[in-house]
């Protein structure tokens, strides 16, 4: 009983925690600010801390890893999510901004499981059989790091597509302000003005450049690693497929809908490394991906169907 206590306390400080550690790092995005980024920090380890305790508590008294239903996975993944800001924070890089994709990421996973989710379907229950393996832990916490890692790519992708397009739409603006006005409309003086003003433009926008060009490295690098987990994750999934139901591979839903998540992100990558796409055009495809990791994730499970299907089970 006293660990179901400390789960539930542990989850509503870390869900608190992650929702004030949002409105920080989108406080940022308005007012630049190294004290409120050092707070987001530390709130972020105070999260990831506290969400360690849930999964450790959950643990103990179920006998078995925390990653067995939908709210056990939803609560791995928004760790997973602080983990990835913690290990961005630890290497150096400017999170003051990236800060403001990984804390909601952190913050709507953990939201979804301690608040949309049912209380039936928050309690932890004896594994079905088909779970009761030791690959349990290979196989699901892979498929879940993999799932964390390109959903953090693909946000870093939609970001950079927003930012970018914000980007081009203020220099035509500007460049028409400054060359398609009306003569008789302005002097000669605002004429110098707008044409000193467009020049200045980039020098203006130097900062975004470099923020979107770490964000188009952040997606390439998570992006990596997590196609990298998720054919681990596939891998060991297909052994265990063929040790409890003796094939391989049966084009369940949940499997096929893996496998197309794998090739778009396989896309990403070839065309990335052998046809040189950076900006926008990998963007596109990264985004692409972020609509099939969901469904692959969320939206198989919804239908109910295939050997994967255990109620809300992964």
């Amino acid at each position: 009983m006293i660990f179901i206590t400390l789960e539930h306390i542990s989850a509503h400080v870390s869900f608190s925690l992650t929702f004030v550690v949002t409105l920080i790092y989108w406080g940022t995005l308005v007012y630049k600010s190294q004290e409120l980024s050092n707070s987001g920090g530390k709130g972020m380890i105070l999260t990831c801390i506290c969400i360690t305790g849930v999964l450790v508590t959950r643990s103990l008294y179920s006998g078995h890893l925390p990653l067995s239903n939908l709210y056990e996975s939803f609560m791995f993944l928004s760790w997973t999510s602080s983990m990835i800001h913690i290990a961005i924070e630890v290497r150096g890089q400017d999170v003051w901004r990236l800060g403001a994709i990984t804390a909601p990421s952190a913050m709507l996973t953990h939201g979804f499981a301690t608040l949309g989710l049912p209380d039936k379907m928050q309690q932890s229950a004896m594994l079905v059989p088909a779970l009761q393996s030791h690959w349990l832990m290979m196989h699901v916490s892979m498929i879940l790091l993999s799932y964390a890692t390109l959903l953090c790519g693909s946000l870093s992708s939609i970001s950079f597509l927003v930012i970018t397009s914000q980007i081009n739409q203020k220099i035509i603006l500007n460049m028409k302000n400054s060359f398609l006005f009306n003569k008789n409309r302005y002097s000669h003086d605002q004429e110098k003005k707008e044409l000193k003003n467009s020049f200045c433009f980039p020098f203006i926008n130097y900062r975004k450049w470099v923020f979107t060009h770490q964000l188009d490295q952040l997606s390439y690098r998570a992006i990596g690693l997590g196609f990298s987990l998720l054919t681990i994750g596939i891998l060991s999934g297909a052994v265990w497929a063929n040790e409890a139901w003796g094939s391989y591979w049966s084009w369940d839903p949940k499997e096929t809908w893996a496998l197309i998540t794998w090739i778009i992100f396989a896309i990403y990558l070839h065309t990335r490394i052998n046809r040189g796409w950076k900006g926008e055009k990998s963007a596109i495809v990264a985004s692409l991906g972020f609509i099939l990791v969901w469904t692959c994730y969320l939206g198989v499970d919804l239908l109910g169907i295939g050997l994967h299907s255990y109620g809300w089970f992964i």
